[in-house]
């Protein structure tokens, strides 16, 4: 499955990474630079950037960044079709996600040292319902046991992943397979076995008046803590490369938030603050996980909360 492209250049590897997602249709991008400790560098995002845009500037981004110790993370805009970001897998479930999806790249050595991966599929027949779109999305994370929180933001092929768990040997990002232009379907994902049974419909959430206390009661009034961000940290479940998933422990530190009566938008602000995942995803990561979140509390309707602070 892996490609032998270790003559190539880190810019011929980034310029091969802007190449597929063009194939598939995008044509603009964010760009984001992080330092070692996946913290966003302060003014060197750039927004809504072409794809010509990027491929001159590519070169001196990766020489900067390679000085300075910093990481070139870009996300891919996109209306259609439907990019999906598989984060996290393993080598034997990326190599039976391979030939459905346009790109695979190799992020580090994983935890056994047979790599951690990262795989991109673009869906032409994704449901036009946004929502019904997102709901499909969890169900292929699922299935292949990725990352259920992946922003859809990735470290650019060529460059060095800079963290300080890697220090000093920090792997390059390598493209392991490519497929230019290579779109697959809904059926051929469920054939495949990568498309996760449709959840049962929830019941309606009760009367406010009508809700159970639960195990988690509200706090007394005036109580201005937030839940412990090291204790989801910890809890969190290991990925393949050895660490806590990242993702699943800001998710569970923003549900605890939204039960302590914290509103859905101080809780996005302060996982800013708190979560290096969120730093590197940036704002509209650390919304939608908040969103996420009090969605989740909602669908319980044995979960008495207290009012919302404010923001």
């Amino acid at each position: 499955m892996e490609s032998n492209n270790t003559k190539e250049t880190p810019t011929a590897k980034a310029l091969a990474m802007l190449s597929a997602f063009a194939s598939v249709g995008a044509r603009a991008f964010n760009k984001t630079i992080l330092d070692i400790r996946g913290e966003e560098v302060k003014g060197l995002y750039r927004g809504n950037r072409s794809l010509e845009e990027l491929r001159r500037t590519i070169a001196s981004d990766l020489h900067n960044a390679q000085r300075n110790q910093h990481s070139v993370v870009i996300r891919p805009l996109f209306k259609t079709p439907l990019l999906i970001q598989l984060d996290d897998l393993d080598r034997a479930t990326v190599q039976k996600i391979a030939p459905l999806a346009f790109m695979v790249i190799r992020t580090s050595a994983g935890k056994d040292g047979s790599g951690n991966y990262q795989a991109w599929v673009a869906v032409n027949d994704a449901p036009a319902d946004r929502e019904a779109a997102k709901q499909f999305v969890r169900r292929v994370k699922k299935a292949s046991d990725a990352d259920g929180e992946a922003s859809g933001s990735t470290r650019i092929a060529g460059s060095l992943n800079f963290k300080t768990a890697y220090a000093p040997e920090f792997p390059r990002v390598e493209i392991t397979h490519a497929n230019a232009g290579h779109m697959t379907t809904i059926a051929a994902l469920e054939q495949a076995g990568f498309v996760a049974p449709q959840e049962s419909p929830r019941p309606p959430l009760p009367a406010r008046g009508e809700r159970r206390t639960g195990r988690y009661p509200s706090k007394p009034q005036g109580w201005r803590n937030w839940p412990s961000y090291e204790m989801c940290l910890n809890g969190a479940p290991k990925g393949t490369s050895g660490n806590p998933k990242r993702s699943l422990a800001d998710f569970t530190w923003c549900r605890t938030a939204i039960e302590w009566g914290w509103s859905k938008e101080a809780t996005a602000s302060h996982l800013m603050e708190v979560s290096a995942k969120a730093k590197e995803n940036g704002r509209a990561y650390a919304e939608l996980t908040a969103e996420r979140a009090e969605q989740s509390v909602e669908r319980n309707p044995y979960r008495e909360r207290p009012a919302p602070r404010p923001a």
